[in-house]
């Protein structure tokens, strides 16, 4: 093992470790707090969990292991298994990235209307189209036998030197493949949250206007008190975009590395290197490691409800629990948890 191949088994490593813990939390968050259960939003968040949980206990585990032993351990079926699971996961994953987009769209652009558009039944729906599609691509590349052991990245996936036969067929199948799980996902994520952009800096001007109407009407307030009030208005307009800035950028650093590698391979356009093709391996993984913190723990509701886990766990009481109980359980179920993340208070104090 060479020094890229070392760097790269540590990272694999960590991202395991990381993928695994985290997500578990965002699973025992979810069965423990019904108001998390209750959210539309809730059902894809699980199933974006689901993903990377199995993402994190089958196929980097072998990726892994392939790092440090040239080839794979066990048979081409435990193989064919493995890169079933990677081409399925991968893009259920992206699909439920692309459905999160489009509920936090719905409940930030039309927050009256949200409970009668974003209904459970709809999200079930959307479940189902994601695992059907996932399912469908997966299913043809394992019957083709287009997956098994790839060099490149060190993992059983799709392999185009075992479709080498199917010539045409294999490159029609992943050009349609990432078009219709990355390119259509990264479409949706740019048009959703840029409405929802769009809308949470109109709240910040409006909250803008009202904050210096009473400022100057308050013309012996102290300065200081201005300068807080200047300074949170210029952090409401941050807050928004750097939100929106990391629901988009995880997902093109983690995965366009290797849908570009995968294209490139694909159509032959010049060789690469394997340390590369293992790097965007590793990026691509990397993602399940960082969604639990961009769509969930980073949430008011999450934080909360760890917060009473940890109390429980060591036997704490936490300072007054009925205020942010009471708090919980009176917020409409219309306004989703990302919705409420993203837009600014309309009904915070001045000054405070």
């Amino acid at each position: 093992m060479d020094a890229v191949d070392f760097v790269a088994f540590v990272l694999v490593l960590g991202i395991i470790i990381v993928s695994l813990l985290f997500n578990v939390v965002v699973l025992i968050c979810f069965l423990y707090n019904p108001e998390i259960r209750k959210q539309v939003a809730g059902l894809f968040t699980l199933n974006l969990t689901f993903c990377n949980l199995l993402l994190s206990v089958s196929n980097m585990p072998p990726t892994l292991i392939g790092l440090i032993i040239p080839g794979h351990l066990g048979g081409s079926g435990f193989c064919q298994i493995v890169g079933f699971l990677d081409t399925f996961l991968t893009a259920n994953s992206m699909l439920s990235m692309a459905a999160l987009s489009i509920d936090t769209w719905v409940a930030v652009v039309f927050p009256l209307s949200y409970r009668s558009r974003m209904r459970r039944r709809d999200a079930v729906i959307a479940v189902g189209y994601t695992w059907t599609l996932s399912l469908c691509f997966s299913a043809v590349a394992t019957c083709r036998s287009w997956v098994g052991y790839h060099h490149l990245y060190a993992s059983c996936t799709l392999c185009n030197v075992r479709a080498k036969g199917a010539g045409t067929q294999f490159v029609v199948f992943t050009l349609t493949f990432h078009c219709l799980t990355f390119l259509i996902t990264l479409i949706v994520l740019c048009v959703t949250y840029l409405k929802v952009l769009k809308v949470a800096r109109f709240h910040c001007k409006r909250i803008d206007v009202i904050t210096m109407q009473t400022l100057v009407l308050l013309v012996d307030i102290h300065p200081s008190v201005r300068q807080k009030c200047s300074d949170e208005q210029k952090q409401r307009r941050l807050r928004a975009t750097k939100k929106i800035s990391t629901f988009i950028g995880t997902f093109v650093v983690c995965f366009t590395p290797y849908v570009i590698t995968r294209i490139v391979e694909v159509l032959c356009l010049g060789p690469i290197s394997p340390h590369w093709g293992v790097l965007s391996k590793c990026l691509a993984y990397s993602k399940a490691a960082s969604d639990p913190f961009v769509y969930s723990l980073l949430r008011h509701r999450y934080r909360k409800t760890c917060s009473l886990l940890v109390n429980q766990v060591f036997k704490r009481s936490p300072f007054n629990p009925s205020v942010g109980t009471e708090k919980d359980s009176g917020r409409s179920n219309t306004n989703s948890n990302t919705a409420d993340s993203i837009l600014p208070p309309n009904n915070k104090p001045v000054g405070q």
